[in-house]
């Protein structure tokens, strides 16, 4: 069995960096303490080092993410030929649709959105990047478990599931049924699961050279959608995700 091995000084940064990631505003230092355990002692020292590195940044009497981290994050996608590709696709797809693209990968039971192409209009969205949503309620979500079997499925999610909507499937068992239409057709499709009035077409990519499940999605304001425009968007999608496929 391989060894793993655990760099505490790294392990307690990157607590705090999850937490400020979480958090919709500057997190203060008390904070922080509760949530990562760290003493205050500790903590400080780590704050002062992590923002001399401008991997954080002190705001408001609290602290947020810092621009150096965002530069190492950057470094992702530009050493990452899937991200070119989908620009030029995704551009492609909004010119003849004028509908929002987004791409993103499987972590476990959740999604994180990695790359997104605005239209020209707008669209109440929640992909922000490195935004998570749980899998089992959003297309792309969909379109990355049917990638996987049945039986990798059943031991990642329970048999109830976290209702984000009153449209959310919350049965494992109703999810599998799901999976296996999305696998037949080559199309996940979700209506207002993880937001009232939003519809969302998904297409699985493939797996990227670092072991990554990716998928594409476009997010349309049902208001937006007739049984035409519904199909052509559809097959858009699919499209779109095949083209990426050559970039793996």
């Amino acid at each position: 069995m391989e060894k793993t091995y655990d760099v505490p000084a790294l392990r307690r940064a990157n607590d705090i960096l999850e937490a400020l990631a979480d958090a919709a505003k500057p997190v203060r230092a008390a904070t922080l303490a509760e949530r990562t355990g760290l003493s205050r002692s500790t903590l400080y020292l780590m704050l002062e080092t992590l923002a001399r590195m401008q991997w954080i940044e002190k705001r408001d009497e609290g602290y947020v993410i810092g621009v150096g981290l965002f530069e190492l994050g950057n470094a992702y996608v530009r050493h990452d030929a899937l991200q070119a590709a989908f620009r030029e696709g995704a551009g492609a797809f909004i010119n003849t649709h004028n509908e929002v693209v987004q791409l993103a990968v499987l972590d476990g039971v959740q999604v994180v959105y990695v790359a997104r192409e605005d239209a020209h209009r707008p669209v109440r969205l929640v992909s922000d990047l490195g935004s998570r949503l749980p899998a089992h309620c959003c297309a792309l979500g969909k379109a990355l478990l049917a990638g996987l079997s049945d039986g990798a499925v059943t031991e990642r999610l329970p048999e109830r599931l976290e209702a984000v909507t009153p449209r959310t499937i919350t049965r494992r068992a109703a999810l599998l049924r799901e999976l296996a239409a999305i696998r037949a057709s080559g199309l996940a499709v979700e209506r207002e699961e993880v937001a009232e009035g939003l519809a969302c077409f998904a297409a699985y990519v493939g797996v990227t050279p670092a072991g990554k499940r990716v998928a594409v999605s476009t997010s349309v304001p049902v208001g937006r959608l007739d049984a035409r425009r519904e199909k052509q968007i559809s097959m858009g999608i699919v499209q779109l995700a095949a083209q990426l496929r050559q970039a793996l």
